[in-house]
């Protein structure tokens, strides 16, 4: 997980400097040893003189001091003086601010293999786990626990691209756009993290980083494709000429799915532009747009699951083989006056098509060498039409994001410190559908079932203090402090007699919350190969509209009593780097949550109920390593624990009466309590096969709970990938150089569970529990992983 890169604007040599020290024995998170001083701009006689600050070692999974610019291959180097912009601080805080724990996912990692979502790339690093949703590219990502109770898309976490937030202002975000044959590096930022990224940061922060124009310098196409019609032609155009920096990402994937009706057809094009257009000011232009049109298999059952994972031979209700999943649809699309239908997903014509627009502008100034403003601007519209069982979601979703911030470089009694203030505003308002789907295929739309009016509005500001208080020890402190704005009104439908007599029923919500999130954390350190931190953190976030009008029946309703969820994290780690071919991390966090917001899946299909668990707990053990063990070869490995558990929870089921029962010290359930993904891996640098290797890698996640009364598990899974890569350089006028790989998945066939939804527990008459032989009959629950898949890809790239 190595990441070697020199700052924007220093100087050549340094540039030079930089690329010999690059063996980078160096964790992605935190660096070794430094360069020394260089020259940011030009000097100016206004300019404050910038500060000299002494380096930190960098490793895998860190909270990292404050900010050097390059590692080093020698770890016992002596430290060397360095400056660091204003700008440049700036930009860590979307990376790996100081005092977090956070991974680095470099390039290099993923681009001589498939990387066809976030479920290719995010593997590994440790805290993460993924689970498919409801697309191709659509997969549910939790760090440390946080989303994997969540039926669909992505809760609980913050999303930037280049910096640029993707996470709507309702908190929700999606992977169907990211594309990671896009991007240079991911950032995956661990624990409460609402003191810088607000509302919704509850377990953490991704950053997603294109590639810059200057890297690219040039064009490159490829071609991935592989087993059930996957296919994925790609193309990365980018250069840096004078003061302007451009970089373009155009795909377009498809394929047959391995699951019956999960073929797909996605277009994604991602743009950044930046024109510093003077000295002191700098312009950046961020586009993302994605096309997706898809069609989705129905959720099984467990039983479901067992008997036939990939849904095969269910072309229609009526003649469909064991296993596969149906759904009840109302023959006159209203109501059961004219009896109903079960159909499966091929014959219903169940889908998505969707597409998502991303329009984002960002202006920086320089006043001086010290103190940077930034203002920044994006428009985000999700438009979605969604069939996804008996009922179709239809709607437009349109938001604003502004922020505004300063940070400066500087000095307080006589301490190195920086300082960041910043106000932001976000907001989004929409109207959406829900419609019966009817028999007829190809999603026919029935009546009306309800109609969502929402508005949800963000604003706050934020603060955070790095304070150097010693040359090994440094202090953050930080916080926020946020308004959030919910309002809706929820129109049902309901219709009468074979004519369909309408009835509707109003249900409103008006709710204000308000939420601060400080944060404290130390790092200090030892040596050159011994960093320590700590860290004391808050997180929140507030339900969204949509939440609050979902009954456990999965009809509407009144849920408008849903509280903000909250979180106060204990984060205690270290990063040890002996020497350039070891590095290991390991942290361990315990989080206590109050109001946690968890999400179970309701009988109709695709729609989930939330509800505030009083208290609950999340602890764990986070361990990464890189090992270099023999020339050519490397050992890499992520693994997370997990224990989470509710604390203070009485569920109340309703069958007749109203049955209660103590959840106290059951496991949270969709929380897998061990996941480890590790590689051992081999590659020629040296003689005629240079460019050669290849890599063994096992996936393991244990088995989890489904339900809250702990009585039904999925079942957990082993996988071995096994991939052979070779890259050259071209000697050619046109050609720069050549990338291939031939990679085997899942190689030993084992069939598994890719998503498993929480499910309802559910009583008898008399007021028993259902035991989990019944259980394991509730739909809605379990999409299968894919099976033994072979893919193989080629880039070129052309000067």
């Amino acid at each position: 997980m190595l990441v070697c890169h020199a700052r924007r604007g220093v100087s050549l040599v340094a540039i030079q400097a930089a690329m010999l020290a690059s063996s980078c024995g160096a964790f992605a998170q935190s660096r070794n040893t430094e360069l020394p001083a260089v020259t940011v701009e030009a000097p100016q006689a206004a300019r404050a003189k910038p500060v000299v600050r002494a380096s930190k070692p960098r490793s895998a999974s860190v909270s990292r001091a404050p900010r050097p610019i390059a590692p080093s291959a020698n770890v016992s180097a002596p430290t060397q003086n360095r400056t660091v912009t204003a700008s440049a601080a700036r930009d860590e805080l979307n990376q790996a601010p100081a005092g977090q724990t956070a991974t680095t996912i470099d390039r290099s990692q993923f681009d001589n293999r498939p990387a066809f979502s976030v479920n290719d790339v995010l593997r590994d690093s440790p805290g993460i786990s993924i689970k498919q949703g409801n697309g191709p590219r659509d997969f549910g990502i939790s760090i440390r626990g946080s989303n994997a109770r969540n039926g669909f898309a992505i809760r609980n976490l913050v999303i930037f691209d280049d910096g640029f937030p993707v996470t709507q202002p309702d908190g929700l975000s999606r992977s169907d756009l990211i594309d990671p044959r896009a991007y240079s590096a991911i950032d995956v930022v661990r624990g409460p993290s609402s003191a810088l990224y607000g509302n919704y940061a509850t377990g953490g922060a991704l950053n997603f980083r294109t590639r810059p124009g200057g890297t690219i310098d040039g064009v490159e196409y490829g071609v991935d494709g592989g087993s059930y019609g996957y296919l994925n032609n790609y193309l990365a155009a980018g250069k840096k000429v004078g003061n302007f920096e451009g970089s373009l990402f155009a795909s377009d994937t498809r394929g047959d799915g391995y699951i019956g009706n999960s073929w797909f057809n996605t277009q994604t094009v991602n743009f950044l532009g930046t024109l510093k257009a003077t000295p002191d000011d700098r312009f950046t232009v961020k586009i993302i747009n994605n096309d997706l049109s898809a069609r989705l298999p129905i959720r099984q059952s467990l039983n479901q699951y067992y008997q036939n994972p990939f849904q095969q031979g269910c072309a229609t209700g009526l003649t469909a083989a064991a296993g596969c999943g149906t759904v009840t649809l109302f023959n006159n699309g209203f109501n059961t006056a004219a009896g109903t239908d079960k159909e499966t997903a091929v014959q219903a014509g169940l889908g998505r098509n969707d597409r998502r627009t991303i329009v984002g502008g960002r202006w920086e100034h320089d006043f001086d060498n010290t103190t940077t403003w930034r203002n920044q601007f994006v428009f985000d519209d999700r438009n979605i039409n969604q069939p996804t069982g008996a009922t179709s979601a239809i709607g437009d979703f349109p938001s604003y994001n502004f922020m505004s911030d300063v940070t400066r470089r500087g000095e307080i009694v006589g301490l190195e410190s920086t300082t960041f203030f910043g106000a932001f505003y976000n907001t989004l308002t929409a109207s959406s559908d829900t419609w019966n789907v009817m028999p007829g295929g190809n999603a026919t739309l029935g009546r009306l079932s309800s109609n969502l009016y929402s508005e949800t509005t963000n604003y706050g500001v934020r603060a955070r203090e790095e304070l150097k208080l010693t040359a090994a020890l440094t202090a953050v402190a930080g916080i926020g402090w946020e308004t959030t704005l919910l309002k809706g009104i929820n129109t049902a439908y309901t219709y009468a007699g074979p004519t369909g007599v309408t009835t509707t029923t109003l249900t409103t919500a008006d709710r204000q919350f308000q939420n601060a999130a400080p944060e404290l954390a130390l790092l200090y350190n030892l040596n050159n190969e011994w960093l320590f931190r700590g860290r004391v953190a808050t997180g929140y976030g507030t339900p969204q509209v949509s939440n609050l009008f979902v009954l456990p029946t999965g009809l509407s309703g009144n849920n408008t009593q849903l509280q903000t969820q909250k979180n106060l994290g204990y984060d205690l780690g270290f990063d040890w780097t002996p020497n350039n071919t070891l590095k290991l991390s390991a942290t361990g966090f315990y989080e206590f949550f109050r109001n946690e917001i968890v999400s179970q899946a309701t009988p109709i299909n695709g729609i989930s109920y939330s509800f505030n668990a009083p208290r609950s707990e999340h602890r764990g053990v986070e361990l990464a390593a890189d090992w270099k063990f023999y020339p050519g070869w490397r050992f890499m490995a992520a693994y997370t624990y997990l224990d989470e558990i509710y604390t203070e929870y009485v569920e109340n089921i309703t069958n007749g009466a109203v049955f209660s029962f103590n959840r106290a010290g059951n496991k949270i359930p969709g929380i897998s309590p061990n996941e480890l993904t590790a590689r051992v891996g081999y590659d020629e640098f040296a003689g005629p096969l240079a460019g050669l290797g290849g890599f063994v890698e096992v996936q393991w996640k244990d088995s989890f709970y489904m339900d809250n009364a702990n009585l039904l598990k999925a079942p957990g899974y082993e996988l071995v990938n096994v991939n052979v890569h070779y890259k050259t350089d071209l000697v050619s006028d046109t050609f720069k150089s050549l990338n291939l790989f031939l990679e085997v998945r899942n190689v030993f066939d084992r069939t598994y569970v890719a998503s498993a939804n929480n499910i309802a527990n559910t009583v008898t008459a008399a007021g028993f529990q259902n035991p989990a032989s019944v259980l394991a009959n509730t739909t809605g629950s379990i999409y299968a992983g894919s099976p033994r898949t072979f893919v193989a890809g080629m880039k070129v790239a052309f000067k």
